[in-house]
């Protein structure tokens, strides 16, 4: 089965409540390869790739995202990339 490649932007309170850090150690459990990353509208930004089952939890995971965060929705969208690993960037 292809992997997935998906873009995802974590609208809500989700900057300063770990939520990186939660998604990157959630994103090493299923697998998943790309990066995650805050955006200067306070909002958090995600490529993953990986099994189509591991980036539907993923993508499930984060529309709750760790207990301190307040969600408001998840935009997925289609995109591409090849990444061998899964990191924190820096804030863009």
């Amino acid at each position: 089965m292809q992997d997935l490649t998906r873009h995802l932007v974590i609208v809500g309170r989700v900057q300063g409540v770990g939520f990186r850090h939660a998604m990157t150690r959630r994103a090493a459990s299923l697998e998943l390869r790309g990066w995650v990353r805050n955006r200067l509208d306070g909002n958090v930004e995600a490529l993953i790739q990986g099994t189509p089952d591991a980036v539907a939890a993923m993508i499930a995971w984060a529309r709750h995202g760790p207990r301190t965060a307040d969600v408001d929705r998840v935009e997925v969208e289609p995109d591409e990339g090849e990444f061998t690993a899964f990191e924190q960037r820096p804030t863009a």
